[in-house]
């Protein structure tokens, strides 16, 4: 009896053994058979189709050749630094070498990648995100916030896609814009929802002329920024003078932040908003610093006037002044028809005779003229 268990043994361990080969043959075929990844977990997913991870790497060379290609030679040379190498689908928006040309300060590597989001954002599903989305990008803790006029435009921080979709081969979309879109905020990434804030409801009795209604869509852009970004008084300001702002066809705003408006200057740059916007024209720092000394320029405060008395130029030793006023930021923010530099105080109001004579008035020229309303 234990000679015929003894032979009944092997037969057994041969059949667990077929099993289990069996079992580990399904298991590994069903791992070739694309198992699908993960969906992707974030509300902003660019399609609702599962990416899979693809199985090779762009090289930083690539990207410069298909920058290079398309016209973007500033960002061709950029992105060999740039640590564009793609495991995951990416999205980028290419502003042109001539306007990169007028921030010879940036970084070109870190703006490449702070206009570069992971996903595919083709332009047909950037139109239907809703206004003011924000999207991180490559950049730790940097955002960008789309806009659109809900048809076929959109705007990336302010700046038009003026080339939309200049390249897509399933894992790399190329946008083309317009202008140049500054280095990101630490804040950049703030939620600030379009609902909540309150603007003027258009006219129903009549049709808003395209013109019209790009502005409004830039104004929005600009206090969702500004509130953002550390100047909610003056994003206040371009709220309550909304209608009126609405109406330009562009405009130059001198701004300054809230840490300077609460430490003093609050009521004389509040009460005295319109003095400090320049109606229908889009001052950039390229305009401003052509500007000669006595340079006079109009305000919406219709019986006043602002005077360059330093033109600029002259570097941080010599900075360019208005009303005697140090300009600090250049572009602080900018879009397609509004412009934003920053102040180190309020303008102050000159007199008359003042205004036309720089030089000779340069110790007394200036008087302070308080309770002025919007």
């Amino acid at each position: 009896m234990a000679v015929s268990l003894r032979f009944q043994l092997p037969p057994l361990l041969l059949l667990l053994l077929l099993l289990l080969l069996i079992s580990l043959f399904i298991s590994a075929a069903s791992d070739f058979d694309g198992i699908p990844s993960p969906s992707i977990s974030p509300s902003l997913s660019p399609s609702s189709a599962v990416f899979h991870t693809p199985t090779h790497t762009y090289p930083p060379a690539l990207f410069a050749t298909i920058l290079s290609t398309l016209g973007f030679q500033e960002l061709s040379s950029a992105s060999v630094t740039a640590n564009l190498s793609a495991t995951t689908p990416l999205t980028i928006f290419a502003p042109s070498d001539a306007s990169l040309l007028s921030c010879p300060s940036c970084s070109l590597p870190l703006l490449l990648q702070e206009l570069s989001i992971p996903g595919l954002y083709p332009l047909h599903f950037l139109l239907t995100l809703t206004f003011g989305t924000k999207i991180e990008t490559i950049a730790p803790n940097r955002c960008l916030t789309v806009t659109s006029n809900g048809k076929d435009k959109v705007f990336v921080n302010g700046v038009e896609i003026t080339g939309p979709d200049v390249f897509n081969n399933g894992l790399v979309v190329i946008h083309g814009l317009q202008g140049f879109v500054s280095h990101l905020s630490p804040l950049s990434c703030n939620v600030e929802r379009m609902m909540s804030l309150s603007f003027p409801s258009p006219s129903l009795t009549s049709a808003a002329p395209p013109s019209l209604f790009i502005m409004r869509l830039m104004l929005k852009d600009a206090i969702i920024r500004l509130r953002a970004t550390g100047y909610s008084v003056v994003s206040l300001a371009m709220r309550v003078k909304y209608a009126e702002l609405a109406e330009l066809k562009a405009m130059t705003i001198f701004a300054i932040d809230d840490t300077a408006i609460f430490s003093g200057g609050g009521n004389a740059y509040f009460s005295n908003f319109r003095f400090h916007v320049v109606p229908n024209r889009r001052l950039t720092a390229a305009d401003l610093v052509t500007l000669p000394t006595a340079t006079s320029l109009p305000t919406l405060d219709a019986a006043n006037n602002l005077v360059v008395t330093a033109g600029g130029g002259g570097g941080p030793s010599a900075p360019m002044k208005i009303n005697y006023v140090r300009i600090t930021t250049i572009d602080l923010l900018h879009n397609t028809k509004i412009v934003i530099h920053g102040l180190s105080s309020p303008f102050p109001h000159m007199m008359p005779h003042q205004a036309f004579n720089v030089e000779a008035g340069m110790q007394s020229a200036v008087e302070l003229q308080d309770n002025r309303g919007l």
